[in-house]
């Protein structure tokens, strides 16, 4: 099970009481494993306003339900061409993610060495994405904490690598049929909509998140091949 760390020195607004619409929630603070997840337990994550440290809380929230991963006919084609794996290339995973030659790229040095703190702790997870070659061809990363599992960043080398992720982990986190489980994915987009990512009010999230926080961990268990 993971290694619950230090409790954080500060404390996050709550996220109750905002004005709907208002997603940046506070600034400051640090990204010390407890701070990470009391964020997460919170429905606050940590990003980037600017040059400061800013904590979001997205209105409405795109979620993936873990059973709820929509996979194309065109999708399901291609996802024999590709190996998958839960934790074995972590730093790999994390390091493309945070290229800055990506547009829109937040991932700096600090957030990939916290990230790697909740990884050693158990919290943070990767899943890769081989091609036959034995090339790292996709993956992403994220932290899960309990049913909950906050998606940070994927990517891809190979055309459809990154939705291979996406399935794997649904199918990962799915596997017991538990509905409370909820993949966050921050924001929706149309490329995530096309996975099965909907939107929520931040209200039905803030309901639904205790009963995902209770839920047994998976992939912290996970055998390493998926």
């Amino acid at each position: 099970m993971p290694i619950e760390p230090p409790a954080p020195r500060w404390v996050l607004p709550d996220v109750a009481d905002l004005p709907a619409g208002q997603e940046l929630v506070a600034v400051g603070a640090d990204l010390s494993p407890g701070m990470l997840l009391a964020g997460y337990r919170s429905g606050l994550f940590a990003m980037p306003d600017g040059d400061l440290l800013g904590w979001w809380s997205p209105d409405p929230r795109g979620v993936l339900p873990a059973r709820g991963v929509h996979v194309s006919r065109s999708l399901r084609r291609v996802l024999p061409r590709f190996e998958v794996s839960v934790d074995t290339a972590f730093d790999e995973v994390v390091a493309a993610c945070a290229d800055p030659r990506r547009p829109h790229g937040w991932i700096s040095r600090e957030y990939r060495s916290a990230y790697r703190t909740l990884h050693d702790l158990g919290w943070a997870h990767s899943i890769e994405v081989w091609d036959a070659s034995g090339e790292l061809a996709g993956g992403l990363f994220g932290v899960e904490v309990g049913g909950l599992f906050a998606g940070e960043s994927k990517f891809h080398v190979s055309t459809d690598a990154s939705k291979v992720a996406v399935v794997a982990l649904g199918d990962l986190l799915g596997a017991d049929g538990d509905p409370r489980r909820i993949i966050d994915v921050q924001w929706c987009t149309d490329h995530l909509a096309t996975l099965g990512v909907v939107e929520v009010p931040r209200a039905a999230y803030l309901q639904a998140l205790p009963a995902a926080l209770s839920c047994r961990p998976v992939l912290s268990g996970a055998t390493r091949p998926a």
